[in-house]
């Protein structure tokens, strides 16, 4: 009888231990699925909001002029990337754009618009991105299509 209690005994504790640690793992699992489509929405709002603020700085700058003026830059990015590196990507390109808004659009060069992105590596952490732009257009909102290939850094071209 009393092997028969130690073997019940061991078999108690073994599964008593796997089934602990099965829920400790599904629990990770499930809060850091959590934590990291949190994460994505905070970097997201961040953007959002640092956008909007330079944009508003430079229209009430411009509030009382009656011109056509430059009220946004949205980029929309040809990229199947992870979606936080194209936030990110995104808001170092609207940075770029940034000096334009609040300008009037009659003084606002298309070419060289384009040109400040065009055929450009832009960094960020380790990976190179070579950017296209692929078509712009321009009215109270400055568009942009990119197109993002990912270089790898230590490619040479």
């Amino acid at each position: 009888m009393n092997m028969k209690h130690l073997k019940f005994m061991i078999c108690l504790i073994t599964g008593v231990v796997i089934g602990i640690v099965l829920g400790v793992i599904s629990l990770t699992v499930l809060v850091s699925y959590r934590m990291d489509m949190y994460s994505e929405r905070i970097s997201y709002l961040e953007a959002v909001v640092q956008d909007k603020d330079a944009r508003l700085k430079k229209l009430e700058e411009s509030i009382n002029n009656t011109r056509f003026i430059l009220k946004d830059v949205e980029v929309i990015l040809v990229y199947e990337g992870d979606n936080i590196e194209k936030i990110d990507l995104e808001k170092h390109i609207k940075g770029k754009y940034n000096a334009l808004v609040g300008k009037e659009v009659k003084s606002i060069d298309m070419d060289m618009a384009a040109a400040i992105i065009d055929n450009r590596i832009m960094r960020l952490g380790d990976q190179e991105y070579k950017l296209a732009v692929k078509k712009v257009m321009l009215s109270d909102v400055l568009k942009l299509w990119i197109e993002v290939d990912v270089k790898s850094p230590d490619s040479s071209e």
